[in-house]
């Protein structure tokens, strides 16, 4: 169980700052035990230090943001005035610094690149971007994938995302803060489809032309358990055409329209953006980290924009579009799709 607000930030807040601390203080003996540590382990498992860096690197940053948002919070009078647009731009601002900063670090001592394959930069597709909203649907694949989506969005798009989440995201200090300052909205595990198809509709309906919903159709990483309870599910529900062009994914999960489906009505004027990428795919358990975490992190993505007009009106129609351009992404993965991360 999460517990509440106050709680949060009474304790996880200043633990994380005693334990940047800490972590800073005491990095040489944490380097010299990780490091004598992984001499018994084969050589592709010697990366026990990249983690220490980087969880260093982490909580340095976290804690950071943490004495930024205390100073926003000060300045706005004592957050009397933070729903305001200006401070509202300084959350954001401060998202965008953290994730630079997070990605410089993942590009240092994980050796992250990522390429990006979009549409050409001609007049009509420049003179579109931040003209509208946009909805994002993306695949949802392998640990940070979220983290790279939002810190470009914002980056080299000049996007402000809204993101509904999972409730216990909220025990990471920084994130609890800075998004429940924001259009974000977080959901308990247990809660059914229509709180979170709620909770979509509600960010999409106050949408401005420099907004980005993003929403990953999938719930989750892609696994054949998941995928074949998910055509099971389809299944029991009638759902035959819908099974049958699940059952030919070989790399998503079937998507869940209504979410989709919600945030397009809620904003007709946005156009809708559809993510695909790999790269890190095979990291999807703890121990997938531990043993396959690479020396280098390549990440390729690609995406295409759908203009509001010529997103279907009528459901069913924006149930088959949506499948159409999952059937995209696939195929694009199966091109994309690198080897096994992990190998020196």
């Amino acid at each position: 169980m999460l517990p509440p607000r106050f709680l949060r930030r009474l304790v996880l807040a200043p633990l994380v700052i005693v334990l940047a601390v800490a972590a800073v203080v005491t990095l040489p003996i944490w380097l010299l035990v990780v490091a004598a540590a992984s001499l018994r382990l084969p050589p592709p498992q010697r990366r026990g230090t990249r983690l220490v860096w980087f969880a260093v690197a982490w909580l340095t940053l976290e804690t950071m943001a943490l004495i930024a948002c205390f100073g926003i919070w000060v300045t706005s009078g004592f957050g009397g005035r933070l729903s305001r647009d200006e401070y509202e731009e300084r959350h954001y601002a401060l998202i965008k610094w953290f994730l630079s900063k997070v990605y410089e670090a993942a590009e240092r001592i994980f050796g992250l690149s990522v390429e990006i394959d979009g549409p050409p930069p001609h007049p009509d597709e420049l003179s579109r971007r931040l003209t509208r909203p946009v909805i994002v649907l993306s695949r949802h694949a392998g640990p940070g994938d979220s983290v790279l989506l939002v810190h470009h969005l914002l980056s080299a798009y000049g996007r402000r995302p809204r993101i509904v989440m999972k409730a216990a995201l909220q025990l990471d200090p920084s994130l609890d803060v800075l998004t429940n300052r924001l259009p974000n909205a977080f959901v308990p595990r247990n809660v059914d489809s229509g709180g979170i198809i709620a909770e979509i509709r509600r960010l999409a309906s106050g949408m401005d032309a420099d907004d980005a919903l993003v929403i990953f159709p999938e719930g989750g990483n892609f696994t054949p358990r998941r995928q074949a309870r998910a055509i099971r599910r389809l299944e029991r529900k009638g759902l035959a055409e819908e099974a049958a062009r699940a059952r030919r994914l070989n790399h998503l999960l079937a998507p869940h329209p209504g979410g989709a489906i919600a945030a397009i009505d809620a904003c007709p004027a946005a156009d809708v953006v559809f993510v695909a990428h790999t790269g890190l795919d095979d990291l999807v358990t703890l121990g997938d980290l531990w043993r396959k975490l690479p020396v280098r992190a390549e990440v390729r993505a690609t995406w295409w924009r759908v203009s509001a007009a010529d997103v279907p009106r009528d459901d069913e129609d924006r149930i088959r579009w949506l499948y159409d351009h999952w059937e995209r992404i696939d195929v694009w993965i199966a091109a994309n799709h690198s080897a096994p991360a992990g190998g020196d």
